[in-house]
């Protein structure tokens, strides 16, 4: 790091630890009324919360150093491995694709690769999918444990030395097995000093999540989850404390046993059990580049319901884990997971910044005792430091404006759960989250909370530099820009939630060519996208297809090929056909389903488009609709 970004770092820390002493002693409104008191405690509390986990992030970033990778070499052992795959209620055309691709898989001797499809359910068609693979079903009625009580019982069936962990919709990639199982032997051992417990792989989605759909952002921001799974994460690793996010990741079996098995007791059984991993003295590592994909949900039903999950479960399992006092826990991994811990208090704090301007401008409700120029003195030098360091912690991946963004569209729905779970208020009934929702009208009855603070953000903005000139506007520039800030963070959250309407299928690219026979034209052509029932290729402007011939394509890859029927559903006019096509048999569709799922969606991206700014998006978003709306009354006026 180069002495300028040494010295904005340094001065980042002490700014931020200069401006919070200032707040802490001289500006708490202690002469103002108990609401205004208590408000104004729980704010400053919330800057120090913010604060701090950005010093987390410095620190977690500052002493990251590269993981050893593994190497093989050709003596090398392979043990056998255990693949567990979980169902409770998903559909037998979700796991078909799970379990297709776990029989890709590569691995020295395939014979060692032992594939359970593990069913809480005990359903007869999860058996016949089972024995249609060729792999072991294993079948519990009755289960009250959800998907912890379901690995539980699927350990007690298998025996192999380690274990690899998947959800219905996680769909492994065939390199999986040779990028992990390394990391278990002894060799590597040594050389990394580590005994490692298991081994996670990024969360990683094929489809669209709810950011990139609804803000027409799916070729301008990665998935929302991805900072976490691909940057923090990774930086965990460093201090042995990698989370277990619950998929794509390969176990010791010795180190689940000695960690007393997937505990039962908290509904985040994959954070809790990673870290009484880590207690029994194991490490753990996460990786960067994804090994699996699978689907996000893409409505805010959902999702806010899988993040109320998360949350109430993350707080169970701090109770059960009694991290400050765990002996077994060094204090790097106390501070990492206190912190994961901390995060779900953000949407608290997330709130307090909203509405402090809006108490203040409305109802003068005063919540920081200062004026304008001591504020900008303290206030100033350590945010634009702390901006800075954020923005270059957070790499390619995300920034400082998203995080907010993020934080106001879940803080109306989690707020209460994260409360009522601290003062012992449980909710333990686990419910998997379904991935195949879709936006509708009822979305926008979700975003009641946050146009409520759209229109209170707008108002106090008038009502706040109504009248104002001159000095007045100048001192009262620090609450406007508040103001501002919150008013663009509210409006994408509505927008967010009123979302375009969704395609029937997630497109893909693949990197591959097609033979289209049946015509005179037989030569490869590039494929333009992919989908299951649906294929876009170039073709030179000589040929034409008849809409009602059936032909045959042969697509394919480096490492498939598939034979499908198709028939022409559009030429258009730049000569690319669009076709529907079916594969001419099963052994076909398990290929073409390979060709899709074998590797990360491209049509996706990894890194944000650091080009495209917050505005332009939203400037973007703001011209679509108003075409979209003006579209539909000309419909209606016809």
């Amino acid at each position: 790091m180069g002495m300028i970004k040494k010295i904005c770092y340094a001065g980042a820390i002490i700014c931020s630890i200069i401006y919070i002493m200032w707040r802490g002693l001289f500006t708490l409104p202690l002469a103002q009324s108990v609401p205004e008191v208590i408000y104004g405690l729980f704010l400053w509390l919330s800057e120090i919360l913010s604060i701090t986990t950005a010093f987390v992030l410095i620190w977690n970033k500052k002493t990251f150093k590269e993981p050893l990778k593994p190497n093989i070499i050709s003596t090398d052992i392979f043990p056998d491995v255990d693949i567990l795959i979980a169902t409770h209620n998903e559909s037998v055309s979700l796991l078909y694709k799970t379990i297709n691709a776990c029989t890709f898989l590569k691995y020295p001797d395939k014979h060692k690769v032992h594939i359970y499809l593990c069913d809480d359910k005990n359903r007869p068609e999860m058996k016949m999918l089972a024995e249609k693979f060729k792999i072991d079903y294993i079948s519990l009625a009755a289960n009250r444990h959800a998907k912890a009580g379901n690995f539980n019982h699927a350990l007690q069936h298998s025996k192999s030395p380690l274990i690899a962990t998947f959800d219905a919709d996680m769909i492994p990639y065939s390199d999986f097995l040779m990028t992990t199982v390394p990391y278990f032997f002894k060799r590597y051992a040594a050389l990394a000093r580590k005994k490692v417990g298991f081994v996670q792989t990024p969360q990683s989605f094929y489809n669209e999540d709810i950011f990139q759909h609804n803000l027409y952002a799916d070729h301008v921001i990665p998935n929302e989850q991805d900072f976490f799974s691909r940057e923090v994460n990774v930086l965990n690793s460093r201090h042995n404390s990698a989370v277990y996010t619950g998929s794509n990741t390969l176990f010791l079996r010795t180190a689940i046993e000695e960690a007393g098995g997937f505990p039962t007791n908290t509904l985040t059984e994959d954070f809790q059990l990673g870290a009484q991993i880590n207690s029994c003295g194991y490490d753990s590592i996460s990786t960067t580049e994804p090994m699996a994909s699978g689907l996000t949900p893409t409505d805010a039903e959902n999702i806010f319901k899988q993040r109320t999950r998360w949350a109430r479960g993350m707080i169970q399992s701090m109770k059960n884990l009694h991290l400050l006092s765990n002996k077994g826990l060094s204090w790097p991994q106390k501070i990492i997971y206190l912190n994961g811990y901390l995060y779900w208090w953000s949407f608290l704090g997330r709130l307090l910044f909203i509405f402090a301007p809006i108490l203040f401008a409305l109802f003068d409700f005063r919540v920081v005792n200062t004026n304008f120029w001591l504020l900008l003195i303290f206030w100033i030098p350590g945010y634009g430091l702390l901006t800075f360091v954020k923005h270059d912690l957070s790499g390619n991946i995300t920034n400082q404006r998203w995080g907010e963004i993020q934080e106001l569209f879940f803080a109306p729905y989690l707020i209460l759960p994260v409360i009522l779970e601290t003062i012992g208020i449980k909710n333990n009934q686990f419910k998997v989250t379904k991935k195949n929702g879709t936006s509708n009208k009822k979305d926008v009855l979700y975003a009641i909370p946050h146009i409520i603070i759209l229109l209170l953000t707008l108002v106090s903005l008038i009502r706040f530099n109504y009248g104002k000139f001159g000095s007045e506007i100048l001192y009262g520039s620090v609450i406007t820009f508040w103001l501002l800030n919150n008013l663009i963070n509210a409006f994408f959250a509505v927008l967010l939630l009123i979302g375009k309407p969704r395609q029937t299928a997630q497109t893909f690219y693949v990197s591959g060519v097609v033979k289209i026979s049946g015509t005179e034209f037989y030569n490869e052509t590039e494929i333009c996208y992919l989908t299951e029932s649906k294929i876009r290729v170039k073709v030179p402007s000589e040929v034409v297809l008849v809409p009602e011939e059936c032909y045959q394509i042969v697509i394919m890859t480096s490492r498939y090929t598939a034979h499908v029927r198709a028939h022409l559903d559009k030429q258009y006019e730049t000569n690319d056909l669009l076709m529907d096509i079916e594969a001419i048999d099963e052994k076909n569709n398990r290929q073409l389903l390979q060709i899709l799922h074998d590797g990360f969606n491209k049509q996706l991206p990894l890194e944000r488009n650091q080009w495209l700014t917050t505005f332009d998006l939203l400037f973007d978003n703001i011209n679509r609709r108003l075409r979209i709306l003006n579209r539909i009354g000309k419909g209606r006026g016809k």
